[in-house]
């Protein structure tokens, strides 16, 4: 009688991250008193970098956001200067990734401004911007800045275009971007770059998930948008991957994971939940892990992305009975001091 050899394997992946945890900031430590906008737009309104953190806020007769130190917190000034200078609501905000004091804003008048901070700050109103870039017929609703091309900026409007622009010119007001790309039918509703910026991945409110070559400004993958309606998309660092969230056919919660050389069929695809927030992705290249943020709801969920199945390892979520209105996202881990954990951390309103 022989008896054949087997090795057995485990059906679970032991994570070193399995006791991660979120810790809300004391409260000397966070921003009070902050006038967050009241637009219901599907978007992050604030952004972060290591010397400031930017939010939207209300304004009459026009858009405008403030810019804090992130060393000054604490209660809030009512009277604290803004910068205003849009004539519709600001819808985006985005630090320039090259110089931590530049800006850029868009909004309803379908417009992006480029604004400077003074060095060193100053706490007072700005009304003038460095830049106007005009181009768009209808409101602009995001705006991403190349990540390793300086001065590149793209936006995206509801009149379905994505413009390139350079910033890097004399002229104040800027009419004709570099390129406009043409290839969406309906509302873009995210867009997210690899990390050369060779790649562009955008979701649409068409359903589908497209891979884009910003260069020639041609799809190079889609997916069909039948099991899965995405919402949002986002390159996984140097995986080669993609996550989108959104919803099912059966109006679940979803998370998708995709191969970015092959939209046709989703890695991994896993319902989360019933309810009806918009969940933000957001990924740490160095140390692998997504954070999945719910606008309107107090839960992080937090994953470990992995190369080979499962590649979603669900570890821990943060619950907190106030709701999240703004996200600023990932903080650059360049500011963290050497001493701590070499990894990003996330910050939201």
């Amino acid at each position: 009688m022989t008896f054949a050899k087997m090795s057995w394997q485990p059906q679970y992946r032991s994570s070193k991250y399995r006791h991660v945890f979120g810790k809300p900031a004391n409260k000397e430590n966070c921003y009070d008193n902050v006038p967050i906008t009241r637009s219901v737009h599907d978007n992050h309104f604030c952004a972060v970098n290591p010397s400031f953190i930017a939010v939207v806020t209300e304004c009459a007769g026009g858009g405008a956001f403030i810019v804090i130190p992130i060393q000054q917190s604490g209660k809030l000034d009512p009277h604290y200067p803004k910068i205003c200078g849009h004539r519709g609501n600001v819808l985006d905000i985005k630090w320039n990734p090259f110089d931590d004091y530049v800006i850029a804003s868009c909004s309803e008048d379908a417009s992006v401004k480029i604004w400077d901070i003074p060095k060193p700050y100053v706490t007072k109103s700005i009304t003038n911007a460095r830049k106007e870039l005009v181009g768009h017929s209808r409101r602009v609703g995001l705006i991403e800045w190349h990540p390793t091309a300086s001065n590149i900026i793209f936006s995206t409007a509801y009149d379905y275009k994505i413009m390139i622009w350079n910033i890097d010119n004399e002229e104040p007001i800027i009419y004709s971007p570099v390129r406009t790309i043409e290839c969406h039918k309906d509302v873009i509703l995210s867009m997210s770059f690899n990390l050369d910026g060779s790649l562009m991945a955008t979701s649409c409110k068409d359903r589908k998930v497209r891979v884009i070559d910003p260069l020639k400004g041609c799809i190079i993958q889609e997916s069909d948008g039948k099991t899965h309606k995405a919402s949002k998309v986002l390159f996984l660092g140097n995986m080669k991957k993609l996550v989108s969230t959104g919803t099912s056919r059966w109006n679940n919660r979803q998370v998708v994971l995709w191969d970015q050389d092959d939209l046709s069929v989703p890695l991994h695809q896993e319902d989360l939940d019933g309810s009806s927030g918009l969940l933000f992705p957001f990924f740490d290249n160095d140390t692998d892990m997504l954070y999945l943020v719910g606008k309107g709801e107090g839960n992080i969920r937090y994953y470990e992305v992995n190369l080979q199945k499962s590649y979603l390892q669900y570890l821990n979520e943060y619950r907190s009975c106030l709701p999240q209105k703004g996200i600023v996202g990932i903080l650059p881990g360049r500011h963290l001091p050497n001493d701590s954990w070499n990894t990003a951390s996330p910050y939201c309103t």
